[in-house]
């Protein structure tokens, strides 16, 4: 079963491009679901996040309160680092294991859908890795209306993310969500290069 990987910074149009692929024999897979899902439900990485980070990172309940983990690693190379080490390899094995769901269900594909796609390993796994750019100012307002959140957040949250030339560099293939775009130009033409890429 063939692997595709997507990635590219936040609201650059990750979602409609995946739109396209609606009613194709394709499994997808979101990184960010498949670790929420883990923190909130996988006994070992939460063991391994408390010791790592001690149990000031549990909510009331004893799961793991995402803010308060965000809080131990913010500003924090070293122990994002820490984090990403722990994380990363819980995530691509269950990426791995619903990998083998897909193929054992007859899906043509994996599309996998992951912010640190490189970073965390999965990206080596694909066939082809498809980064999803569009410029800065509309990345910000979009994650603004998405979210409810100030300007000066947004342009944070995009500063923390790698720049386009590092998506350039590492991905096969870029889609580009230009100012031009409507969202339904935008995913036809995320339809014409994704079923390109299911049919080569």
């Amino acid at each position: 079963m063939k692997k595709i990987g997507i990635t590219g910074p936040t609201g650059a149009g990750k979602t409609t491009a995946l739109q396209a692929l609606a009613g194709h024999n394709v499994c997808l897979l979101d990184g960010d679901q498949v670790y929420h899902a883990l923190l909130a439900e996988d006994r070992r990485l939460q063991r391994a996040l408390t010791d790592q980070f001690g149990r000031e990172i549990l909510d009331k309940t004893g799961g793991i309160d995402r803010k308060k983990l965000g809080l131990q690693v913010f500003g924090r190379p070293a122990a994002l680092a820490e984090l990403n080490q722990i994380t990363h390899r819980f995530i691509l094995a269950e990426l791995e294991r619903r990998c083998a769901l897909a193929e054992a269900e007859g899906r043509i594909a994996a599309v996998i859908d992951a912010a640190a796609l490189f970073e965390s390993g999965v990206g080596e796994q694909c066939a082809a890795v498809v980064g999803v750019l569009a410029p800065e100012d509309l990345r910000i307002r979009r994650i603004m209306a998405r979210e409810g959140i100030s300007e000066d957040y947004a342009r944070r949250r995009a500063a923390a993310q790698p720049p386009a030339a590092f998506y350039q560099a590492q991905c096969s293939h870029i889609l580009e969500n230009t100012r031009e775009d409507t969202p339904e130009t935008f995913r036809a033409r995320a339809a014409a290069l994704f079923r390109q890429l299911l049919e080569g």
